[in-house]
């Protein structure tokens, strides 16, 4: 069962159908960085929305009671060292998810969440989305621990979203968190019924996509590597691509002052 792709208009829709629990493979996960690789580079399309099948888990994780291709120590370390971009037929590399998590983006996806989303679907979610709306029936989690499988907790986004005492007890106890603590804590941004999640999350991407897609991107950029750098750099760095922005843009605002001619301009 696959990642599905499509298009509304300037918004895109990746929905993960596989199962009540929409678990991942190997070959889902290269299924998934493909579509992001065509999302990023489509001038067309100017925000995502990723989800599970309707009805079913944004996603619990990778299937793992599938059985993987024998492999030798060597390619399971070459899997995890080198990009997977020349693997033909069959994905059954390992590490096709971190070749996602590296990916540069500064398009906004919008995660729309409902049932469970745990582990790797939890990973992606702080990974791959900037906006977040959940069911009040969804729940949240990184059970890994329990597994023996420590360090995979989105260890870079987590502590910088949540607060440090939430995300430590999140990752050490391996607990659930509820759409309701999940609102509280921001790591989401809106709860709805059930029936409303896809109403609630195209909406939220329209208020997006109205705005020009330049300006977003330069928002997206500067908030994001604002976070890793000290603050001298970081406003120094944004000064730099607002004055680089302002000097090519030939949209709304351009002209003498900054509200002058107000015609909006698709694409700028």
């Amino acid at each position: 069962m696959p990642i599905h792709y499509e298009k509304q208009g300037a918004v895109a829709i990746f929905t993960i159908d596989n199962g009540k629990l929409d678990v991942l493979t190997p070959a889902l996960h290269k299924e998934l960085y493909d579509h992001l690789q065509a999302f990023v580079i489509d001038p067309d399309i100017r925000v995502g929305i990723l989800k599970g099948r309707d009805g079913a888990s944004f996603c619990a994780g990778d299937d793992i009671k599938s059985k993987l291709p024998d492999r030798t120590r060597q390619q399971e370390l070459e899997g995890y060292l080198f990009l997977h971009q020349n693997e033909n037929g069959q994905p059954h590399r390992p590490a096709w998810d971190l070749d996602i998590l590296r990916m540069e983006r500064y398009k906004p996806i919008i995660g729309a969440v409902d049932h469970y989303c745990l582990g790797q679907g939890m990973i992606y979610l702080l990974h791959l989305t900037d906006l977040r709306v959940a069911t009040d029936r969804a729940q949240f989690g990184l059970p890994e621990i329990a597994y023996g499988m420590g360090g995979a907790g989105g260890i870079t986004r987590l502590g910088r979203q949540i607060p440090y005492v939430v995300a430590i007890r999140f990752l050490l106890t391996g607990e659930l968190m509820s759409a309701q603590d999940a609102l509280r804590y921001d790591l989401i941004n809106e709860v709805v019924p059930p029936e409303q999640l896809m109403e609630a999350a195209m909406r939220l991407a329209h208020q997006v996509a109205r705005h020009p897609p330049i300006a977003v991107r330069v928002e997206m950029e500067a908030f994001q590597r604002a976070h890793d750098l000290s603050r001298s750099d970081a406003l120094a760095f944004c000064n730099t691509l607002y004055r680089l922005q302002r000097m090519g843009y030939e949209g709304y605002g351009a002209g003498t002052g900054f509200f002058a001619g107000r015609e909006r301009r698709d694409g700028h």
